[in-house]
């Protein structure tokens, strides 16, 4: 998203309709319920909501084994003919599978594009997709386009999408190949121009966003404050208000609100909150505090120039559930920050004071510790 957005800045693009295929579906769906000022519209084609073996999702979806069996294949024959041709063959575009100008352009793009330690890291983290939670939270109009025949992604599975998102269009198209310039791009040319004219100036909802939020609370607060007395304490909790606020300055996270001595803030990406709250533990060990944190990803709403909604409230039950110096994730932040390095132990499931249902939740793991 990060890309996407610098890309429009350097064109002076201020909103844009934002197309994704395959792997660049969820981002684009992300980059939608996060930026909907940005977005004029949302064009889907051949893509999934998640790509991770769940128990909890309609679809196949292959598994570690043969994950790991596609990975083998690639260190083993990345960029030659023999792989370009298994690609089209198998998932890519079977039209073109016996097209030998196709298959030799196809390996020396492949080639081009990366390396195999690339290739391999990219698919690795394709594995971990799950962008499930996220997609009732998209308010600009989509269209979400899929083959009848493709091998990768049934057009049964991306029409489950386009149903999670609230007004979505979707249609199909006969075909079996996935990549979206083989087989019949007329006809899927001709509709998104179709879908392009009518949005025409239609104004998103810009209420209503796709935000992570993060609490953080000094653990014994009272006891410390009694222990140093006020005019120390007071100094100290200065201190731990610009470690905070220089965090996330550097995590480019946004203040919300500050109780006392704790922290809520908000950021456009998962990742960034879960480092930032990592971060806070870390500096303010320095200081003889310990903090507890929690972060969830979910759409929240401006109420007269303030945050709030359910995801808000989730957020502080989490951060309220964890012990010193540890950060409790929701299930939707771990299966939103696929690739980002970030390592989770499961923390169990939980009832959250006045929040429906029970909630998975996990324990951030610092490495560094």
């Amino acid at each position: 998203m990060d890309d996407a957005r610098a890309v429009m800045d350097a064109v002076g693009s201020e909103r844009a309709i934002v197309m994704g295929f395959s792997e660049g579906g969820p981002m684009a769906t992300l980059f939608a319920a996060t930026y909907p000022e940005r977005t004029i519209a949302l064009v889907l084609f051949g893509t999934s909501a998640c790509w991770r073996p769940t128990i909890d999702y309609p679809f196949p979806v292959p598994t570690d084994e043969q994950h790991e069996r596609y990975i083998e294949e690639i260190e083993r024959i990345w960029g030659t003919r023999e792989f370009a041709a298994q690609e089209l063959r198998d998932w890519g575009a079977p039209t073109l599978a016996n097209d030998d100008y196709t298959i030799g352009w196809l390996a020396d793009y492949l080639r081009h594009a990366a390396s195999p330690g690339a290739a391999i890291a990219l698919e690795r983290m394709n594995h971990g997709i799950d962008i499930r939670p996220a997609l009732p939270a998209i308010h600009v109009p989509t269209l979400v386009l899929a083959r009848d025949g493709d091998l990768l992604f049934t057009a049964e599975e991306t029409k489950w999408m386009a149903d999670q998102i609230h007004g979505a269009r979707f249609v199909s198209f006969p075909g079996v190949d996935h990549l979206f310039w083989a087989g019949n791009q007329d006809e899927l040319l001709v509709e998104i121009e179709r879908f392009v004219a009518e949005v025409g100036d239609e104004e998103t909802d810009l209420d209503r966003v796709l935000a992570t939020v993060m609490f953080t609370d000094i653990v014994g607060s009272t006891a410390k404050a009694a222990e140093l007395g006020d005019r120390s304490w007071g100094d100290l909790v200065d201190r731990h208000h610009g470690a905070v606020r220089a965090l996330l300055g550097r995590f480019r996270g946004t203040e919300v609100d500050t109780a006392g001595d704790g922290f809520f803030a908000t950021f456009d990406g998962p990742a960034r909150g879960v480092r930032c709250a990592q971060a806070i533990c870390e500096v303010v060990r320095d200081f003889g505090l310990e903090i507890r944190g929690g972060v969830h990803t979910g759409e929240v709403e401006t109420i007269g120039g303030k945050i709030g909604g359910i995801a808000v409230n989730v957020g502080a039950r989490i951060a309220a559930l964890a012990t010193p110096s540890e950060v409790l994730v929701s299930q939707t932040v771990r299966d939103l920050v696929s690739g980002s390095g970030l390592s989770f132990e499961d923390a169990g499931e939980h009832e959250l004071k006045g929040v429906p249902d029970r909630w998975h939740l996990y324990r951030v793991v610092d490495h560094t510790s």
